[in-house]
């Protein structure tokens, strides 16, 4: 039953596990001169602001790419979810090959198992493949975008670490399931893509941020650790936000006064301390420096009024309990799918 699993399987086999190839020779061929590259820049910068500044514009050289090798880790879980799960057991339902092999002493257990075993595990290993190339050729420009873009930031953890394979266990259980129920392939691929996608932004939105808990600090709020500041012209209401530590991810973010009280800061600090300085007359110089933001006394005059930031967050250190906790949830998930699927095999195939 196995080796004939992997006759009818192994066209999907090639193209997926051929395209990782490629790209894995891909992003070996570049890899490790785009690392070098990163060393020689730190090596070279000499100064903070100027690394500071070379990180950030190797970065933006390479953002497109970056972008490209995140939208592959995430999209290739629905892909298999969809060309794998769905039609596995759909196809033969709607074309009735699945009696010939219970007419030839293959229980329905056995040939669900293996089935299940052998695609499925195909699908956690292209996933961990995925996702372990790209991360490893990433790793230079993880470092140079820093704080901007941490790993704990909600779309570059969906493609880091190990979740990337919990993902692909659990669309192509979902795949498999949809098709046992409906017996259709497209209709199977449909309800398999609608479910996936709303399942990731629930666990987005409303699950991830509560598999742990959070931990709540109140900040100073300096130049260092400003990500944000914004001015309300009609409420009259400055909006800062502010960074708790390097490569956290950051749920909540309000500012309070000295007595610990949510309050905005005074719009009064706008046309004082924190002004923007004065533009300068003539056109303006493409090839100047932007401004450095606010200058040190905005930042004095926020702390001898009081003001501070209080922020709720999940640290850079929850990265990989995060993982293993939102991993194991997905495959609570999919056994879960894959009892269904036994069950309804059993139980309502004919």
């Amino acid at each position: 039953m196995i080796w004939l699993t992997l006759r009818q399987f192994r066209l999907q086999a090639a193209m997926v596990f051929g395209g990782l190839a490629l790209l894995g020779a891909a992003l070996a061929v570049s890899g490790p001169g785009l690392s070098d590259r990163y060393d020689r820049g730190l090596a070279a910068c000499g100064s903070r602001d100027a690394c500071s500044n070379f990180s950030t514009m190797f970065f933006n050289d390479h953002q497109v790419q970056y972008g490209a090798l995140i939208a592959l880790v995430m999209a290739l879980p629905a892909l298999i979810g969809l060309f794998w799960g769905a039609p596995l057991i759909a196809r033969e339902l709607e074309g009735g090959t699945h009696r010939l092999a219970w007419n030839q002493s293959i229980t329905r257990t056995r040939w669900l198992a293996a089935k299940l075993g052998v695609v499925g595990l195909a699908a956690m290993v292209a996933a961990g493949l995925a996702v372990r190339a790209a991360n490893w050729w990433s790793g230079p420009l993880d470092e140079a975008v820093g704080d901007r873009f941490p790993r704990m930031a909600p779309v570059a953890f969906s493609s880091h670490g190990i979740v990337p394979i919990g993902y692909a266990a659990f669309a192509f259980a979902l795949g498999v399931t949809m098709g046992v129920i409906t017996r259709r392939t497209l209709t199977a691929m449909a309800i398999t893509l609608v479910v996936f996608v709303g399942v990731q932004i629930a666990m987005l939105v409303w699950v991830r941020a509560h598999l742990l808990p959070t931990e709540t600090a109140t900040v100073p709020i300096t130049l260092e650790n400003m990500s944000q500041m914004t001015l309300d012209h009609g409420a009259k209401v400055m909006t800062v936000h502010t960074n708790a530590e390097p490569g956290a991810w950051t749920l909540k973010n309000h500012t309070v006064d000295a007595s610990g009280d949510a309050a905005g800061l005074p719009a009064s600090l706008m046309s004082g301390p924190c002004a923007p300085p004065p533009l300068e007359p003539g056109p303006p110089d493409p090839g100047a420096a932007p401004p450095d933001g606010p200058p040190e006394a905005c930042f004095a005059a926020i702390a001898r009024l009081g003001y501070k930031q209080q922020v709720t967050f999940h640290p850079a250190g929850h990265f990989w309990p995060l993982q293993w906790a939102e991993t194991g949830l997905f495959a609570v998930l999919t056994l879960g799918l894959t009892g269904v699927c036994f069950h309804w095999t059993r139980r309502r195939v004919s």
